[in-house]
C-alpha cells in the first residue's frame, strides 16, 4: 500500500512539476527542452527505484542483429563514449555504480543498465510527445532542440546499455562458473 502511495505522490507531482515548467518556458527553445529532459530524469528514476521491479522482460536479451554491437559501433557509440568520459559524467557515475572486480558489484551493474534503460525509453516516449506537439504547434525547426536533446540524452543512453549489458553478462557468467 505504502508503495503504491509513493508511486501515485510522484507521478502526480511529476505532472504538475511538467505542467508548471510548460507554463513558465517557451516550449520552443532550448531552455524548455533541457529542463524537461533533466525534470523527466529526476521524475523517472525516483519512479522507477520506488517500482523496485526485476525487469527480467524479453526485451532486456541482447537480439540477434545486435550482436557484438557492431550496429551500435556503425551509429557512433564508441564516440558517444568518449563525449561521456570527456565531459565528466563517466566519473561521476562510476562513483554511484563502481565497477569492481566481483560477482556482486557486477550483477548490480548489470540490473542498473536495465534499470537505465527503462528510465531513457520512458523519457524518449514522453519527450518525444512534446517534440510532435511542438512541432505542430511551432514548426519543425522550433522543435530541434527536443529533438536533438532527445537523441543525445536519451536515445544514444539506450543505445549504450544495450552495447554494455551482453559484455557485463559475458564477465558475470565467467565469474559463475569459477
Amino acid at each position: 500500500m505504502r508503495k503504491t502511495l509513493i508511486l501515485i505522490l510522484v507521478t502526480i507531482f511529476s505532472v504538475a512539476a511538467i505542467c508548471a515548467l510548460v507554463y513558465y518556458i517557451k516550449m520552443d527553445g532550448f531552455a524548455f527542452a533541457w529542463a524537461l529532459n533533466c525534470l523527466l530524469m529526476l521524475c523517472v528514476s525516483v519512479f522507477t527505484s520506488v517500482l523496485k521491479s526485476k525487469l527480467n522482460s524479453s526485451y532486456y536479451h541482447e537480439e540477434r542483429w545486435e550482436r557484438k554491437g557492431r550496429i551500435y559501433e556503425y551509429l557512433g557509440i564508441n564516440f558517444f563514449r568518449k563525449l561521456l568520459v570527456w565531459t565528466g559524467w563517466e566519473k561521476v557515475i562510476r562513483k554511484s555504480f563502481p565497477i569492481e572486480n566481483n560477482s556482486n558489484a557486477l550483477i548490480n551493474l548489470y540490473y542498473q543498465t536495465k534499470k537505465s534503460e527503462l528510465d531513457h525509453v520512458i523519457i524518449l516516449l514522453i519527450v518525444l510527445g512534446f517534440n510532435v506537439f511542438v512541432a505542430f504547434k511551432f514548426g519543425v525547426l522550433k522543435s530541434l532542440w527536443l529533438l536533438i536533446l532527445n537523441v543525445l540524452l536519451n536515445l544514444y543512453p539506450i543505445f549504450l546499455q544495450r552495447y554494455n549489458r551482453p559484455r557485463i553478462e559475458r564477465v558475470v557468467n565467467l565469474i559463475k562458473r569459477r
